[in-house]
């Protein structure tokens, strides 16, 4: 198996603040992978691992094989590099910043690069101090998915964005994928998450505390149920694994742990179902579910 990156008891301390504790990530080629935490829980910090910026206490960090602080500037000229919030050249327009970063890696497909600038509705003439954040995320789209890149880190890539482009965004990153490329995601769109990712990691101050698909994370949540009956039930209060239960004569409202839902099902059968709604626990109820008001203020 080949990983194009690769952390491996990776700790980053300042001072006597530990930003990462013993952090362990494995993203396969062709992979898309969501790395979630709120502010401080220590998903920069990971990610300047990554590009070199920041060395690790201890630990071995890599990417495509190769050391992430020794051999940075190797590793640089395979990735492309989407932060959060983008600082561009003032006077340089839009299309003469993307051009300057796409021409430092030397060959890219030009006619890729005016497609990208057509889909993301960026107007490459005006100057860039005059652009919103919004038109600052869309240069840094353009020329990341305009290079050759074999891996792509994308530190919340949409911020800025109207739900319009986070559809090209969205449509642009798996266009990479099919293309073979590795895709490292930091982002607070579950929305996002759940239709791009094929695997997950939650970092809760500077400890992974799951990593794995989504139905692997799924068990961690409730699925909300709605059930209307032709005779009202009996003994619901002995039935196990259903929580926060409102019963309006033969409706039934209430939460069920996932492995529990058979039995619920079994249940309800004998009163005659006469409609069953269930929602599937979405993304941002696991991230809620782990985080809550438990999320730290220190800088990640």
């Amino acid at each position: 198996m080949h990983y194009s990156l690769q952390l491996e008891q990776v700790t980053k301390k300042f001072g006597n603040f530990t930003a990462l504790d013993e952090v362990n990530l494995r993203i396969n080629e062709g992979e898309i992978f969501a790395y979630l935490g709120p502010n401080g829980s220590g998903k920069s910090t990971t990610i300047r691992v990554l590009l070199g910026i920041l060395k690790a206490t201890s630990g071995k960090a890599q990417v495509f094989g190769m050391d992430a602080w020794k051999n940075a500037t190797e590793i640089h000229k395979r990735i492309a590099y989407v932060p959060g919030d983008v600082n561009l050249w003032p006077n340089l327009t839009g299309g003469e910043t993307i051009d300057l970063f796409v021409s430092m890696r030397g060959k890219y497909d030009k006619t890729l690069r005016d497609q990208l600038v057509r889909d993301f509705d960026l107007d490459t003439a005006k100057k860039c101090r005059t652009y919103s954040k919004g038109n600052r995320q869309k240069v840094a789209l353009v020329a990341a998915f305009a290079s050759n890149a074999d891996l792509f880190i994308l530190d919340e890539p949409t911020s800025g964005l109207d739900p319009l482009m986070e559809q090209v965004f969205q449509t642009h990153v798996m266009e990479q994928k099919n293309k073979g490329k590795s895709i490292f995601l930091s982002s607070h769109i579950m929305s996002e998450v759940e239709r791009l990712c094929d695997r997950v990691a939650i970092i809760r101050n500077g400890k992974l505390v799951e990593t794995g698909t989504l139905d692997d994370l799924r068990h961690l949540t409730r699925y909300h149920m709605n059930i209307t009956t032709q005779h009202e039930p009996q003994g619901l209060e002995n039935l196990s694994g259903i929580h926060n239960v409102c019963v309006e004569h033969k409706n039934i409202r209430f939460e069920a742990d996932t492995d529990a839902l058979d039995a619920v099902i079994r249940f309800f059968s004998p009163y005659g179902i006469q409609k069953l709604e269930s929602a599937p626990p979405s993304l941002e109820e696991l991230f809620m579910r782990h985080y809550g008001t438990s999320a730290r203020s220190n800088p990640s």
